[in-house]
């Protein structure tokens, strides 16, 4: 009798913790999920534009080079593939990450006309935020398909005295379950913009342009593209 006595109070206590735990449970905040994307998904070509890339080694002067503009709808997510030192890149920008480049862009419009655009210093590469991209890279069709999510720095950088709006990629990391032998990390790659060039990524960023690219009809706006950007 005394054992069916202590017994009520200790099965009490598990039926309270038991209701506890499963309410906590039910109420805790959901795991953010990480950006991703496939390149099996639907896409939309949506155009090209023109950017600058460091020469080998960092150095000389940039180099010029084009990228391809994607639109994966179902992701809803802007890849731009370029190729660099015999890699190719796919960087996907999520509707976030979008937003941020647009607002980081007009940022820098606003000191660039201020002139308040600073010469000398090297916290500029990340000044106007950081956000989550996700990357594939493979050097060949046959070759490892990397992916992984990385960092992208916006800001700005001087280069032979002319300003650049800057997105930089960081570093990913690739590591396959099966084998080691296959686990790779990207290179961080800085991309340098002209306001120009900048501009009509931004076009091609923005939400509602996004969706007029589901008309025959679209087209994107020609915009006066100087050499670099006089300061």
């Amino acid at each position: 009798m005394r054992t069916k006595n202590r017994l009520i109070p200790v099965l009490l206590v598990v039926f309270i913790c038991c209701v506890f735990f499963t309410t906590c449970s039910s109420t805790a905040r959901p795991v953010r999920q990480k950006f991703t994307v496939s390149l099996t998904s639907p896409q939309i070509p949506i155009g090209e534009i023109e950017l600058q890339f460091n020469t080998f080694m960092s150095f000389g002067s940039l180099k010029k080079e084009n990228a391809k503009v994607i639109y994966f709808p179902r992701e809803d997510a802007v890849c731009l593939q370029y190729r660099r030192e015999f890699i190719t890149y796919h960087q996907f920008w999520s509707y976030n990450g979008r937003q941020t480049f647009i607002t980081a862009l007009q940022r820098y419009n606003e000191e660039y006309n201020a002139r308040d655009l600073d010469i000398k210093a090297r916290k500029t590469r990340r000044k106007y935020g950081i956000v989550e991209g996700y990357l594939i890279w493979q050097m060949y069709n046959f070759t490892v398909q990397a992916r992984g999510n990385m960092n992208v720095e916006l800001g700005y950088e001087f280069r032979d005295r002319a300003p650049y709006f800057l997105v930089n990629q960081r570093e990913a990391e690739y590591k396959e379950e099966v084998s080691r032998d296959n686990d790779r990390t990207s290179a961080t790659i800085a991309m340098y913009f002209t306001r120009a060039q900048a501009a009509e990524l931004a076009f091609l960023f923005d939400q509602n342009n996004l969706r007029s690219f589901f008309s025959p009809a679209a087209t994107v706006p020609v915009i006066s593209d100087p050499e670099k950007d006089e300061y």
